[in-house]
């Protein structure tokens, strides 16, 4: 990933419906949710939900399917895991973030350790 990738992502979630809404998508896992759903949670009018997702979509941070009459959004949480490796990659120092592969599991594990300075004396 490249810094302009990471920031078209970032100008994507900068809105407070669209963070919502992906938040709702990752609570809901690769199953999804249908918009109409996503809607109505979030207590938005559906065209206007429309505009957010598509805007979401085109960042690339979900995907969309046809499912019937019905489009079911999901988050794309390879694209996710990209962006947090993008952030953590060249991170100060190993001691506060590191990302290491579970190949039991098949996932990437992100470690974050407790950054706060040390208390003054």
């Amino acid at each position: 990933m490249d810094i302009q990738e990471a920031i078209i992502m970032f100008d994507a979630l900068s809105q407070e419906t669209r963070l919502s809404a992906f938040r709702l998508l990752v609570e809901a896992g690769v199953e999804g949710l249908p918009a109409g759903a996503i809607s109505e949670k979030l207590g938005t009018p559906h065209n206007t939900m429309s505009f957010h997702l598509n805007h979401l979509s085109n960042a690339g941070i979900i995907s969309s399917r046809k499912d019937g009459r019905s489009v079911i959004y999901s988050a794309n949480f390879d694209v996710m895991r990209d962006l947090i490796g993008f952030m953590v990659k060249d991170c100060c120092s190993v001691e506060f973030a590191s990302i290491r592969e579970d190949k039991k599991k098949g996932c990437s594990i992100i470690e974050l350790a407790n950054c706060c300075s040390p208390k003054s004396k």
